[in-house]
C-alpha cells in the first residue's frame, strides 16, 4: 500500500460510508434499545462521535458472544452503547464492570442501563479508573479500552494483572484519525501517549497483537 498522503485519504479509505451501510445491511440486525440510544446521543451529547458506530458495536457484540466472557472490564462508558454490546454476549451468571469520570453522562447510561435485559448484570462506577481498577476483583476474560489516550499504557498494565491466559484486550483509537502514522507535534500528547502505545503492544511478548484499521482503529490483544 502506499504511504498515505494526509488524512484525508485516511478517512476515503477507511471511513466509507457506503461499506458501512453495506456491511451494516448484511450483518444482525441492531437491538431497538441501542438505535434509541444511538438516536438520543446524537440529540443531546456534545461529540456523539466518541460513541461506538453501530458496526463498531456488533464487532464487540460478536467477539463478546464468541468468549461468553464471566467477567468484561469497559474502561470508558460514555453513554453506554458499547457497554451494551459487550453485555450481549455475557455468560449467564457473568457480569460488566465500567468505568466512566464524566458525571454528566450518568443519566442517560443509567436509563439504558435500566431498559435493557442486562441492568443487573451491568456494573457502573463514576471516577478515576486508575483508583478504581484496582479496587475490581478478576480476573477479566474481555476488556474494552475508550478513555483517555494519555493513559493507555498505565490502564493496560494494571488490567493486564487481572486477566489470564485467553483473555482478550481491546483498545479502541488506536489510529486516531491517522495521526499516528506520521511524525506527531511535540506537544500532541494523545497521538504521542498512542503511538508509544502501539510500539508497546507490537513488542509485548506476553500477548499475540493484530491491529485493525477498523474505524479509528482497533487493537486485539490476546493475552498468552
Amino acid at each position: 500500500m502506499q504511504d498515505l498522503k494526509d488524512q484525508n485519504d485516511y478517512i476515503d479509505l477507511f471511513f466509507n460510508e457506503r461499506w458501512t451501510n453495506y456491511a451494516l445491511d448484511k450483518s444482525d440486525e441492531i437491538p431497538d434499545l441501542l438505535l434509541e440510544l444511538e438516536k438520543e446521543t446524537h440529540q443531546k451529547i456534545l461529540q456523539p462521535r466518541m460513541m461506538s458506530s453501530p458496526l463498531q458495536g456488533r464487532l464487540l457484540s460478536f467477539i463478546s458472544n464468541i468468549l461468553r466472557p464471566k467477567k468484561i472490564l469497559e474502561i470508558g462508558t460514555y453513554t453506554g452503547y458499547s457497554s451494551l454490546c459487550l453485555a450481549e454476549g455475557l455468560d449467564e451468571n457473568g457480569e460488566l464492570h465500567t468505568i466512566d469520570h464524566n458525571e454528566e453522562l450518568v443519566l442517560i447510561q443509567q436509563k439504558y442501563f435500566n431498559k435493557s435485559i442486562f441492568k443487573n448484570k451491568i456494573h457502573s462506577h463514576l471516577g478515576n479508573a486508575l483508583e478504581i481498577i484496582p479496587k475490581i476483583d478478576g480476573p477479566f476474560d474481555l476488556v474494552f479500552i475508550d478513555a483517555d489516550k494519555i493513559n493507555y499504557i498505565n490502564y493496560f498494565e494494571q488490567v493486564f494483572d487481572k486477566t489470564q491466559p485467553g483473555s482478550l484486550i481491546i483498545s479502541d483509537n488506536v489510529m486516531w484519525d491517522g495521526k499516528v502514522i506520521n511524525k506527531a507535534d511535540f506537544n500532541d500528547e494523545s497521538t504521542i501517549a498512542l503511538q508509544k502505545y502501539n510500539d508497546k503492544l507490537k513488542k509485548d511478548s506476553r500477548i499475540k497483537t493484530l491491529l485493525l484499521p477498523f474505524r479509528d482503529g482497533l487493537s486485539l490483544c490476546w493475552v498468552i
